[in-house]
């Protein structure tokens, strides 16, 4: 429970997986009926750059720093800008989400750290399309699946500090496809050395799965993180195709080695 994601707020990684996050949302509205958006492990929701916590590394300076002065970007990434309205703070994954979302369209947030479950649920106070509870993300998973809209999208983004966390993962991500089978899923994880393991690569399923990781280092390099990666179940159609754009695009903006492995976009069915 010691996990602040303050001090990494507006990094690389956060990049990536809200890039992706917002072509995955955009992905749900060529229909009309309406979708819910489930984020398992929420977090503040919302972080001052200006705060101690993100000026102790200056994370930001390395990932929505660079973003910020591209003067022709993708429309993808014009997309991702028009959620970040404030240069000083950066949305979290529920923030950037409500931006795109329709009136019709729902968000459920869970966060289990108590100062963080505090933030989270002042900045949505009043808000009846969102729901905000004090709960562990993989218990919601059981609670919350399958939505009463039947379409929709959850974000599992856990903070990868308990050794048994890809064993919960998994296991929590398992019973949820028992409950909601073609429901979207999108992990987010670290990859932090080269031959890493890493369950989420091979993860088995009998659903679609498309993996997407961007690295901005060489992976032997002894850093915290090196690279990271999303694993979706249930892709929409033709996110392989954006992701095969967009994300080569940031790989060339946000690496800080030109060893970096070029980024990886693969299918499975």
């Amino acid at each position: 429970m010691n996990y602040r994601h303050a001090y990494h707020a507006g990094n690389f990684a956060d990049v990536f997986k809200h890039v992706t996050l917002v072509a995955l949302l955009q992905s749900f509205f060529h229909k009309e009926t309406p979708i819910c958006y489930f984020d398992t492990h929420a977090g503040a929701g919302n972080y001052d750059l200006s705060s101690n916590a993100a000026q102790k590394n200056k994370e930001f300076e390395l990932g929505i720093g660079k973003i910020f002065s591209e003067k022709n970007p993708p429309e993808l990434i014009k997309q991702y800008l028009s959620a970040i309205k404030n240069p000083k703070t950066y949305p979290g994954s529920p923030l950037i989400a409500k931006h795109f979302l329709r009136p019709e369209d729902r968000m459920v947030l869970t966060e289990l750290h108590p100062e963080e479950y505090q933030y989270l649920k002042k900045l949505f106070a009043n808000q009846a399309q969102v729901e905000v509870h004090h709960q562990n993300g993989y218990q919601a998973l059981k609670a919350f699946l399958p939505p009463k809209e039947k379409r929709g999208l959850v974000l599992i983004d856990p903070p990868y500090e308990k050794n048994d966390e890809y064993p919960e993962l998994t296991k929590g991500l398992s019973e949820a496809l028992k409950r909601w089978e073609t429901g979207v899923y999108a992990i987010w994880y670290p990859i932090k050395k080269a031959n890493q393991p890493h369950p989420l690569r091979e993860l088995k399923t009998n659903r679609p799965i498309l993996t997407a990781e961007l690295a901005i280092y060489p992976l032997d390099v002894p850093l915290e993180l090196n690279a990271c990666g999303m694993t979706i179940i249930n892709p929409p159609w033709k996110l392989a195709e954006t992701l095969e754009t967009v994300v080569p695009w940031l790989y060339e903006r946000l690496k800080c080695d030109n060893k970096a492995p070029r980024p990886l976009i693969k299918t499975s069915a």
